[in-house]
């Protein structure tokens, strides 16, 4: 799923302008399960935003909705007539949800209501982490399952680094080392002489250079 946190009310107030209408939009997806922008969220939100409106003087007249989806703009029509009402929309969805409410309503600010983060998932309660950084070419067959671009600091594929120590990282000694768990995952698989299989260079072209990635599979336009 896609994890996001919630971002600081004083920020979302200074993205506001002069708006006193306002739509607090959220999404049942991947935030309502990392706890970001559910229905919960928006709730909460709102009820801090006219809370902050009164202790400026300046009542807001804050709209509570939430969407089964904002990643897709199929869903977004129920949205018309409440966004029709309002000078901004605050999305409590990922980064996705927020250009897509802005791509359909061009006329209104879309104020972000979390900052997301990456791809990952629930660890302990109350605990999220990211496990994919979205690279766009998977080398999680040749890791043992293990992603080195995301839980190595250095995201380094030919790990480990020379500062790693007693099994832990050495920029966050927190950290396990992603190439001593691969390294140790393998070994328990019997399968070590993987690792020094040649493989050739990561193809990092459909990584985050090049501009706007995109997936386009014919079957599913069926």
């Amino acid at each position: 799923m896609i994890l996001a946190r919630p971002r600081q009310v004083s920020s979302i107030l200074a993205g506001l302008g002069g708006a006193r209408r306002l739509a607090v939009i959220g999404c049942q997806e991947c935030v309502t399960v990392c706890q970001a922008g559910g229905r919960k969220e928006v709730s909460c939100l709102a009820h801090l935003l006219r809370i902050a409106g009164l202790k400026e003087g300046l009542p807001l007249m804050v709209t509570e909705a939430t969407v089964a989806r904002q990643c897709d703009t199929a869903y977004l029509a129920p949205l018309d007539p409440l966004v029709e009402q309002v000078e901004a929309c605050i999305s409590l969805g990922c980064g996705v949800g927020v250009q897509f409410i802005a791509e359909r309503y061009p006329g209104v600010p879309v104020i972000p209501g979390v900052d997301t983060v990456g791809g990952g998932g629930t660890t302990a309660p109350g605990v999220w982490e990211e496990r994919c950084a979205m690279c766009g070419e998977c080398v999680l067959d040749q890791t043992a399952g293990i992603c080195p671009v995301t839980r190595c600091a250095k995201s380094l594929l030919n790990g480990p680094c020379g500062g790693s120590s007693g099994g832990m990282c050495e920029v966050d000694p927190d950290l396990p080392c992603a190439w001593e768990m691969i390294y140790r995952r393998m070994k328990e698989r019997k399968s070590l002489d993987d690792l020094r299989s040649i493989r050739p260079p990561k193809n990092w072209v459909s990584s985050r250079s090049g501009g706007l990635r995109r997936v386009i599979r014919e079957d599913a336009m069926r």
